[in-house]
């Protein structure tokens, strides 16, 4: 039994190894060709300048306060956006995907709103808000209320009609059943869509910003383009993605503890045999 447990172990390790490993050596390999493509002429050094350039930009741009305060523009209006999506989504997936004549009512107008593009809603918010912070809060919460929207629809459907129908003959009401049965069933369904929600307000927020010149890392990276300045481009772009990589494994690392009791948060115990 002990040797048999030993290969697991190994095999467990040599994975966290490999987890840990293969996702750096993917980075270098992509920064080296970042760094020589445009020396030997596969990329024209003029508008895309060496990475060494770009991180040099980047070590400098890092002690000013107006990076920072470009990073804070854009972290509060995405924190609002994720708020209020989540405010609006989840009790609204639950309610329609809990009632069949709620999923009915809002079918066509979901459908229809659904494949409209965030940024097509530029122009009308615009209009609305001219280029006040309210229009990038906005153009985020739209984008980011349907993955909320439909995770908690699927996870509502997920839950065991098993489980429903005994609360129902043990009595329980409404608000017992939900609190007990449905939001601990579909948890798992809304933390991937926190998960995926947060990334998309991230990215429209800083598409409003780009595009419209609402103060932000979008705004900064407009100006930078607009000089000339492609190394310090460059840079804020590499900080906008840092955000949204921390952004992404932040919810990650929540959702693994907050979800700890969840098979698919439950360590591999590797063992059948």
């Amino acid at each position: 039994m002990t040797d048999g447990g030993r290969p697991g172990t190994a095999g467990r390790a040599r994975h966290r190894v490999e987890a840990v490993l293969l996702p750096v050596l993917g980075v270098a390999v992509t920064l080296a060709a970042f760094e020589v493509a445009p020396r030997i002429g596969l990329l024209p050094r003029t508008s895309f300048p060496p990475f060494s350039e770009i991180f040099t930009t980047l070590t400098d741009l890092v002690t000013t306060a107006e990076l920072w305060g470009a990073v804070l523009d854009t972290l509060d209006a995405w924190a609002r956006a994720l708020a209020i999506a989540t405010l609006i989504g989840v009790p609204l997936g639950l309610a329609i995907g809990s009632n069949q004549v709620g999923a009915l009512l809002s079918r066509l107008t979901i459908d229809f709103l659904r494949p409209i593009p965030s940024v097509a809603l530029i122009p009308i918010l615009v209009l609305v808000y001219g280029t006040r912070p309210s229009l990038k809060v906005t153009l985020a919460v739209f984008g980011a209320t349907f993955p909320l929207l439909f995770q908690a629809m699927y996870g509502v459907a997920d839950v065991d009609p098993v489980a429903k129908d005994t609360a129902r003959a043990f009595g329980m009401g409404w608000w017992t059943r939900l609190r007990h049965i449905v939001v601990p069933s579909c948890a798992p369904y809304i933390a991937t869509g926190l998960r995926i929600s947060a990334s998309v307000a991230l990215i429209l927020v800083v598409t409003g910003e780009y595009i419209v010149g609402v103060p932000g890392l979008g705004a900064e990276v407009l100006v930078a383009y607009s000089s000339g300045a492609f190394e310090r481009m460059y840079a804020l772009i590499l900080v906008a993605g840092l955000l949204g990589l921390v952004v992404n494994l932040g919810f990650h690392a929540v959702e693994r503890r907050v979800l700890s009791w969840h098979p698919s948060h439950r360590p591999d115990e590797g063992g059948a045999g």
